[in-house]
C-alpha cells in the first residue's frame, strides 16, 4: 500500500517515522549546569569540576608591542591612559583594578601583559628591587647599604699596602711585554 501513495504522502510518512532533515538534531537544555561567574557562564566537562585556588596579582607589567600607526584614536587614548604612548618597547606598571582591566581588554592586540609576582615577598621599600621580563619583582638584599660595608670600604681605601691603579698598570704592562 505504501507504493501506491503519492510522493507528498510518502514524505509525510518518512517525517512521521523520524527520517528526514531533523533526524540527527538534539535539543540540549543547559539550564543549571554551568558555573556562573561575573559576566559569563562556564560549562565544565565533568560534573565534579572545582576551580583551583588562585590569588590574583596586584600589579601587571604592560609592554606595547605593536606600532601606533594605523590604530584608531580611541585605542591611542586608552594607551595614553595606560602610559604607553612612548617607544614601542616601553614598559609600564598598571594596577589590577576593573577600570584598567577594561582598558587593557580594549587594546590587548597592541600590548603584552605579564602579571607581577613577588618571589621574595612584597617589598616595603623600592630601593634594591629589580623587575624581570617574566614579571618577577626581586628584592636584592645585597644592594642595600649597611654600616659594616661602609666602614670596610673606608679601611680598604686608606690601606697603604694596597696597590693603586698606576702601579697595577705598570706591573701589567711589564708582564705583557715580557711574555712569561
Amino acid at each position: 500500500m505504501s507504493n501506491l501513495l503519492k510522493p507528498s504522502q510518502q514524505v509525510l510518512q518518512l517525517i512521521s517515522r523520524g527520517i528526514g532533515r531533523n533526524r540527527g538534531k538534539t535539543v540540549y537544555k543547559w539550564e543549571g549546569e554551568g558555573i556562573k561567574y561575573d559576566g559569563f557562564t562556564y560549562y565544565p566537562r565533568h560534573a565534579d569540576f572545582q576551580d583551583p585556588p588562585y590569588e590574583p596579582t596586584k600589579l601587571f607589567r604592560v609592554q606595547r608591542i605593536k606600532p601606533l600607526k594605523g590604530t584608531s584614536y580611541w585605542e591611542k587614548d586608552h594607551l595614553k591612559q595606560l602610559g604607553l604612548l612612548g617607544k614601542c618597547s616601553e614598559v609600564n606598571i598598571v594596577k589590577n583594578i576593573p577600570e584598567n582591566q577594561s582598558r587593557l581588554w580594549k587594546v590587548k592586540h597592541l600590548i603584552k601583559i605579564t602579571p607581577i609576582t613577588f618571589p621574595n615577598g612584597f617589598p616595603e621599600d623600592v630601593n634594591g628591587t629589580f623587575l624581570k621580563e617574566n614579571g618577577e619583582l626581586v628584592v636584592n638584599k645585597k644592594l642595600l647599604n649597611s654600616e659594616d660595608r661602609l666602614v670596610a670600604r673606608e679601611q680598604f681605601d686608606e690601606d697603604p699596602q694596597k696597590l693603586d691603579g698606576d702601579t697595577l698598570r705598570r706591573d701589567s704592562r711589564i708582564k705583557w711585554l715580557s711574555g712569561w
